[in-house]
């Protein structure tokens, strides 16, 4: 095999074929498809797109006699040539306009592997060759300019895409792995990018969001009727066990969606993997905080937040269209979850004169049931009208357990104080959402004004039973003081928020529109904390004043604006000013005392996006916003459930004032499949709320809060993506970084005004080679580069992190999947008593029965008992390494069932000789 298979490849022989793509009358044809196909299967050698001046090179390996040359272009009949894989000029292939008359012109034009079509970008996946049982993610690792990282999170040309559409529809909430990780290659047609769009900017065609893509797959009508599903169960070693299941039944325009899943492996249960499920980066916590938790519409799954997770989970979605384009779409969550985490903290505090160093060990667990109804309704009554609901209602019923130990000691090692800590706490919480909208059109030229009606109400009542002793010592070591605390505390915090807007557009020319908005939104949030301490046993009535207050806090902003919107293919332009009004109504409750403050400022935003070529785009941004304090940086009242640093609000603060500025240069060459992404962006605040700290003689801590200028943060970088051909089986992407961070912060520690200047730094490369169908190797190197200089003492602080990842998967031999990821972290200036390195080592070895449709592997997570937890970091005025619990070595035998069926034909067999 392996002869045949390096024998067929010294024969292929070396081509370049060169041409020019014009329209009957010689005008150029930028951005047209010309594409290779073998004569016997139709199957794809090669594809490039055409130069502005409709030039192009096609080039690669063949050993065929003759081939089929395509070009695609929209509006066009295709064209059709047959070619010799040899070098030669082609001079200029003329396209006629398309009549639409022939279903073979129609056919042959949607096997175009890439198609630009105005502000889309379309991949046929077809074209791109994966397993025969490849899901969607894997089409899209092998797609030009697109990356896929360990995590699932996916860039296209540089830029994040935010969701995943299934024929322009949702696929069961807002988390784009739900739907890489499940939808099957057989059942996708085109893999569409484009700009993210609301609902709203759909129906009016006004701009998007060209920051954020979105991925529409379509299914053809054919194909959109059937269902696939999963069912997996595993059990392990140390009693780890997995049961996961997922369905979806499709009709046409109906869906109905189902997810399950309970396991003690902080996995999702959702983002199935043949290879690396429930295991590898995404279950356990690093310094970049992959621990394997992710959100579906606002609700966290998996691990909560560090330490080991037990989670139970179930979904339920249903989307239906009828007639008059209404839609509707219902969904409902629930989760349980039961999270064990113990943290070791080692804090180096930054004082004018000195430091002091806080040494902590902490354990929790937490119990939280979950549930989640939400409902997208929309309709248009006639082509120029759009209404739509999108109520949420969400209920969280918790409850916790926690104990801490922590000490101060001197710069000389000698323990100032110390504290005890537990805390039994319950919480229930309630919100309910609504975004109601009302958009109408008018005239040829795009404009409409529309209405936008928002509420959120949220109820927190929680409800601890807190203890704690506090002791301090003189330098000498002998106690000075004992302090007791043995508390209830009953807290009830409401917010209601409402919001309208009415926007319109006024167009002035084809490409010239007025644009006006009329904003406001009133908040108000009010907290009642009561602290009673203990009267006897187990009662609890003696209410602390000093400890307790009622606050609430009201706060609207009424914001109009206007401005002028320019809108080209190449060129697109907004700038709009307005007035910001804000109120800030605070009052004590307890003291009767109010103030009242307003606030009016210029309110700016200005956007522009200029196409330089078809691969070639700059951008840039420039916004303002005033952002209002929090409750609790408000609130006047002491809390002390960290007795050695008691936290105080501040009722006078006043909003900060926000500015913003970001641009980029993207550039993406298909023909080269080669391309780059660079960007840069600034926020600089005004009146920033910082901190204001006192450390006494014993080392306890009092903070309160002020505003203050000249807190800003710069940050910027890039990317490279090259993806090579080594030959019709072997391909390479090559992807190196570097990502910046640079923050300036302010603040106060003993009435000393302080700053800290923090840099990080993050070069990296990835590479992913792979050899169809049988192996498949992704290193990733990342280095991060961290300096923090203090003006408190003159300190500062560099070290550095390095990361190696390096994940293996084989598909050979023949029904056998092995995969092997290696994760080696290397973590700068950690202190004794820290592991300052590790190297996570899983591996899993599945074989495929039942026809492909069951699994049955064997994994192996943390195979050298290595895996830890460290991470540092460097704060305000202060420097921490943090470890927590992580998930250990364990062993798993699962088994996987897939069912599926589909209507018609498979799209990705549709080829044939023409």
């Amino acid at each position: 095999m392996a002869l045949l298979f390096f024998t067929g490849l010294s024969q292929a022989q070396d081509f370049e074929i060169t041409g020019k793509v014009t329209d009957t009358s010689g005008a150029p044809l930028g951005s047209a498809t010309v594409y290779l196909e073998k004569v016997t299967d139709s199957s794809l050698v090669t594809y490039t797109i055409s130069e502005d001046n409709g030039s192009f090179v096609l080039d690669g390996k063949s050993n065929d006699k003759e081939l089929n040359l395509i070009v695609s272009y929209a509006g066009y009949s295709p064209y059709f040539k047959k070619v010799q894989p040899k070098d030669q000029d082609l001079g200029n292939l003329k396209m006629n306009i398309s009549s639409n008359e022939l279903d073979e012109v129609t056919l042959t034009a949607a096997r175009a592997p890439v198609s630009i079509k105005s502000d889309t970008l379309e991949f046929n996946a077809a074209s791109f060759k994966t397993r025969e049982d490849a899901n969607l993610e894997e089409v899209l690792k092998k797609l030009p300019g697109v990356s896929v990282d360990n995590a699932g999170n996916i860039t296209v040309n540089g830029k994040p895409v935010s969701r995943i559409l299934v024929n322009g529809k949702e696929f069961f909430g807002d988390d784009p792995k739900i739907a890489t990780k499940n939808l099957p290659k057989e059942l996708i047609n085109k893999i569409q990018v484009v700009d993210t769009k609301t609902k709203s900017q759909e129906f009016t065609g006004e701009e998007g969001d060209s920051e954020n893509k979105t991925i529409n797959i379509t299914i053809d009508e054919d194909k959109n009727r059937g269902y696939f599903s999963r069912l997996t169960a595993g059990g392990g070693t140390d009693d780890r066990y997995e049961l996961s299941a997922i369905a979806n039944y499709f009709q046409d325009k109906q869906r109905v969606s189902f997810l399950a899943s309970s396991n003690n492996i902080n996995s999702s249960g959702f983002t199935f993997d043949e290879v690396f499920d429930s295991m590898g980066r995404n279950a356990y916590s690093i310094s970049t905080n992959s621990n394997g938790s992710f959100a579906i519409n606002g609700v966290s799954y998996g691990n909560m937040g560090g330490g080991i997770s037990e989670t139970d989970n179930i979904g339920l979605n249903y989307v239906d269209e009828w007639a008059k384009k209404t839609e509707l779409g219902l969904n409902y969550f629930y989760n349980h979850g039961d999270n064990t985490n113990r943290t070791k903290i080692e804090r180096e505090n930054i004082l004018p004169d000195g430091r002091f160093f806080i040494n902590s060990n902490s354990s929790s667990n937490r119990l939280s049931d979950n549930h989640r109804f939400s409902t997208s309704f929309e309709t248009q009554p006639d082509t120029l009208t759009r209404i739509s609901f999108r109520p949420n209602f969400n209920v969280t019923n918790a409850q916790s357990y926690s104990d801490s130990y922590t000490e101060s000691l001197a710069e000389d090692g000698t323990m100032l104080n110390n504290a005890t800590t537990t805390n039994d706490s319950k919480v229930f919480n309630t919100d309910f959402s609504n975004r109601a909208y009302f958009t109408r059109k008018y005239g040829s030229r795009g404009g409409f004004y529309s209405v936008n009606l928002a509420n959120n109400n949220t109820n927190r009542i929680q409800k601890d039973y807190f203890y704690s002793e506090r002791e301090t010592f003189n330098e000498n070591g002998d106690l000075t003081n004992s302090q007791i605390q043995d508390q209830f505390i009953d807290e009830d915090r409401k917010s209601n928020q409402y919001t309208a807007e009415l926007r319109g557009r006024l167009p002035i020319s084809d490409n010239w529109n007025f644009d006006m908005s009329l904003y406001y939104d009133d908040e108000t949030s009010k907290n009642q904390r009561l602290v009673y301490n203990a009267s006897g046993e187990e009662a609890y009535d003696d209410l602390d004043a000093n400890l307790s207050n009622d606050f609430r806090s009201e706060i609207s902003n009424f914001r109009p604006s206007a401005g002028v919107n320019y809108n080209t293919d190449t060129l697109r332009f907004t700038l709009t000013a307005g007035l910001h009004h804000t109120n800030l109504r605070n009052t004590d409750l307890f003291s009767e005392t109010r103030i009242n403050n307003t606030y009016n400022n210029l309110y700016t935003n200005a956007f522009l996006y200029y196409k330089l070529s078809k691969s070639k785009s700059i951008y840039f941004n420039y916004s303002n916003s005033r952002q209002t304090p929090s409750i609790d940086q408000l609130q006047p009242v002491s809390i002390t459930v960290n007795p050695l640093n008691i936290l105080t609000g501040n009722p006078s603060l006043d909003p900060s004032f926000n500015h913003r500025a970001y641009m980029n240069f993207n550039n993406y060459d298909y023909a080269s499949r080669s391309g780059y992404y660079t960007y840069f962006g600034a926020n600089y605040q005004k009146d920033a709320i910082v901190p204001i700290t006192f450390t006494d003689e014993n080392l306890v801590r009092t903070t309160t809060y002020t505003n203050v200028d000249g807190t800003y943060s710069i940050y910027g970088g890039g990317n490279l993506n090259k993806s090579i051909e080594l030959d019709s089986l072997s391909s390479l992407k090559v992807n190196p970084g570097v990502y910046l961070n640079y923050n300036k912060n302010l603040g106060f520690s003993n009435e000393v005004q302080y700053e800290s200047k923090i840099l990080r730094v993050t070069p990296n490369v990835g590479l992913v080679y792979d050899i169809k169908d049988l192996l498949t190797l992704e290193p990733v190197y990342r280095m991060t580069i961290n300096r923090a200089d203090y003006s408190l003492n003159n300190r500062q602080e560099n070290y550095l992190n390095h990361e190696l990842n390096f994940q293996v998967t084989s598909y050979w031999p023949e029904n056998f999947l092995l995969g092997s990821d290696f994760s080696y972290q290397k973590f700068g200036n950690i202190p004794p008593g820290f592991k300052n390195s590790f190297l996570l080592w899983n591996a899993s070895l599945g074989y495929k029965l039942l026809g492909d449709d069951g699994i049955l592997k064997l994994k192996v997570f943390d195979i050298l008992n290595e895996n830890t937890s460290t991470r540092r970091m460097a704060g305000e005025d202060f420097i921490q390494n943090t470890e927590e619990l992580v998930l250990k070595q364990y062993f798993m035998l699962s088994f996987t069932w897939k069912l599926k069926k589909f209507g018609g034909k498979d799209p990705n067999n549709r080829r044939g000789p023409f």
